[in-house]
């Protein structure tokens, strides 16, 4: 009776265990899916920025006169960001080297924008006020889903890292994420001359 017993507890004490690693498991995959899914919504807007661009620089073209310096710049940092879109979770090297793209598309954007200040009448034309409003809109809908991405990141890394969670992740090969991280001197105030 008393082996009974004690093969009855073994075996409670190996049914709990295994759930426990069941679910722990399960709970770092849908924590791992919502990383990758919240890096597809960064994806998704940046691809809306990519699609914008274009429209612009055609209603700015359409103005005589414009600096074609800078459209031809926002043409080729176009060009290096829709070629470094990366499916999946990235890691941390083309991770830096995606938001290099990303932000050098965004810098020269803004560039085009605050030079359009010079220029009333293109300032002043319906096309280009809806181009800016949709810009503007893609911005900070890059900045939420960075933010929401970076929650994710953060919320996986807390249950990777986490005891006992991360012998379950250790024995599964589930690592700590990276998220977005502003760049050095971001701090700081940007001056935009005219």
């Amino acid at each position: 009776m008393k082996q009974r017993n004690i093969y009855i507890a073994v075996a409670a004490i190996a049914a709990v265990l295994i759930i426990w690693l069941v679910t722990s498991y399960n709970g770092l995959v849908s924590k791992e899916e919502n990383v990758t899914k919240t890096w597809a919504d960064v994806q998704a807007t940046y691809q809306r920025r990519l699609d914008l661009i274009p429209q612009l620089v055609s209603t700015v073209k359409g103005m005589s006169g414009f600096e074609s310096s800078t459209l031809i710049e926002i043409t080729e940092a176009r060009s290096r960001a829709s070629q470094v879109m990366i499916t999946g979770t990235p890691d941390s090297a083309a991770y830096r080297k995606h938001q290099a793209v990303q932000d050098s598309l965004a810098s020269a954007t803004n560039r085009l924008i605050a030079q359009v200040e010079s220029y009333p009448e293109l300032r002043g034309t319906e096309a280009y006020r809806k181009l800016q409003v949709q810009l503007e809109g893609t911005e900070r809908r890059i900045r939420v889903a960075r933010q929401d991405f970076n929650a994710a990141v953060n919320d996986y890394n807390i249950a990777v890292r986490s005891f006992p969670r991360n012998l379950v992740a250790g024995l599964f090969g589930f690592r700590k994420k990276e998220g977005f991280q502003a760049d050095i001197g971001a701090d700081k105030a940007v001056e935009i001359k005219f």
